[in-house]
């Protein structure tokens, strides 16, 4: 079978995305793509060091003659996003990614793609590989675990890192370069839900939500796409209020912190007078979220199955304890927040309704906020704290990562702004972003580092849509080379 990559330019950068797709490396265990990095050091007689949180920095030797130059540091994470739709069968512990081309597209199949951040760890492996680049000495700062915590960035040793300019090679945006980020944190609210047994005459259903974009909890929360976790709540505490006597067994929805969730399913018990009841209920909430969603999910989806009996729907939450759970969901924010009120068009603040899972005798709901501004994320912290302890739940705050305020005067933003100007005769949009890039801890770690963040086109991070622009990759790569020997 042919790869579909063997033949897209710049070839360099695309064998070795081709060699990160095809190796496993979810979050936390990058054990496979530790190993690759250092046997491409290996092999090229490049000192290679790996700091206790796993990270790794490798000491590229500068073009010769241009030995006295500032070292630069390329940096990107190894980690990736492990999505997927419901209906593929995929173990991103085992298997890498396949992936397809599309027109000025390469995209997966039913998967994420990893080319956040692939591409920018690629694009640093290229560049040492790549007789044509001209530049000084180079460090390529390779961090662990950005997906879910940040923790490759929190844990750095700042010893293995020499140089004092920086470019983050994880923006996906085409003609940005960006200057700063939000902060963020994440809450867990575990809430004890006791249980009895169903009540007689009812049987076993599932209410699914499915058909989202889901996406990014930072660069598309703007969109204002459904949650599918909001969206089952809704259906079920219409079919309450509709005086349908409804048992609850079992939520399971969104998988990842940073993730919008796409899909979420429910197990209940309804009498069996009140199937048809339910069932309008179903379709009378079809109809109102396609009315407020069709622009932004038009393959939205509410389906209510029957099941068949067993077992493990017997014990159904008590009254009490569903309406908790499910009065909790309802109550807790999802999307903007705020807008910045000094940039326009950046979102401020905001809060993702991420996971909701619950067996046995608690649920556990998961929400991840972020904010450009310090205190508005722990007034954010303060609100999800308060909803929580309301209903009852014990609560865990992670402790919050620092964003990265932006300096438009710096001179690497300076001097990244006037090469794009000078190779595409346009100015570069200096824009912050609403993530949590790892610039903000690094430079907590590294005070006098100068950052900047550039990286090519790709839409629906963090999603089974995920799709990286071939045309941007050729001009990400462009500007990153030129760059180089401007600072060689």
């Amino acid at each position: 079978m042919s790869n579909p990559l063997e033949s897209l330019e710049p070839k360099l950068l695309w064998q070795h995305f081709d060699t990160i797709r095809k190796t496993p490396r979810p979050s936390k265990h990058e054990e496979k793509i530790i190993e690759v990095v250092k046997s491409w050091a290996a092999d090229r007689n490049l000192e290679l060091v790996q700091d206790t949180a796993g990270s790794l920095s490798i000491k590229v030797p500068a073009t010769a003659g241009h030995e006295n130059a500032p070292i630069v540091v390329l940096q990107g994470h190894l980690d990736m996003v492990c999505e997927k739709n419901s209906d593929v069968e995929h173990d991103f512990m085992t298997e890498g990614i396949n992936v397809e081309v599309d027109g000025d597209w390469v995209q997966a199949q039913g998967t994420t793609l990893g080319a956040d951040n692939g591409i920018g760890v690629a694009a640093g492996m290229a560049v040492a590989d790549d007789p044509n680049v001209i530049h000084g000495p180079l460090e390529i700062l390779c961090t662990v675990d950005e997906e879910t915590g940040l923790t490759g960035a929190k844990d750095l040793d700042p010893a293995i890192v020499k140089g004092r300019i920086m470019l983050n090679l994880d923006t996906e945006e085409d003609g940005a370069i960006y200057i700063g980020c939000a902060g963020g944190s994440d809450s867990v609210g575990t809430l004890k839900t006791a249980r009895r047994m169903a009540s007689l005459g009812s049987i076993p259903a599932k209410v699914s939500v499915t058909g989202l974009r889901g996406g990014h909890s930072g660069l598309n929360i703007i969109e204002n796409r459904g949650n599918a976790i909001k969206l089952t709540t809704r259906v079920l505490l219409a079919a309450i209020d509709k005086g349908i006597d409804l048992d609850f067994v079992s939520i399971e929805g969104g998988s990842k912190h940073n993730a919008i969730p796409r899909e979420c399913f429910a197990v209940i018990r309804v009498d069996e007078g009140q199937i048809d009841k339910f069932k309008s209920v179903t379709e009378k909430c079809t109809s109102d979220f396609l009315e407020e969603f069709e622009a932004s999910d038009p393959d939205l989806a509410v389906t209510f199955e029957i099941l068949e009996d067993d077992d493990g729907f017997l014990q159904v939450l008590n009254v009490h304890a569903r309406d908790r759970l499910l009065r909790t969901l309802s109550a807790m924010p999802h999307g903007v927040l705020s807008m910045s009120r000094d940039v326009p068009g950046l979102v401020e603040t905001s809060n993702n309704l991420a996971v909701v899972t619950n067996e046995g005798d608690h649920a556990k709901i998961m929400v991840s906020y972020r904010s450009s501004i310090m205190p508005a994320l722990y007034a954010v912290r303060r609100q999800i704290d308060s909803i929580f302890r309301q209903a009852g739940a014990d609560v865990h705050i992670d402790d919050a990562y620092p964003g990265w305020k932006p300096n438009p005067s710096s001179p690497i933003v300076q001097k990244t702004a006037e090469v794009y100007k000078t190779l595409f005769g346009e100015n570069a949009e200096l824009k912050a972003i609403h993530a949590g890039l790892e610039c903000g801890l690094l430079i907590e770690k590294i005070p006098d580092m100068d950052v900047v963040s550039i990286g090519p086109q790709i839409e629906n991070a963090h999603s089974p849509e995920e799709k990286v622009q071939i045309s941007s990759v050729q001009k990400f790569y462009k500007h990153l080379t030129a760059l180089l020997e401007e600072l060689a």
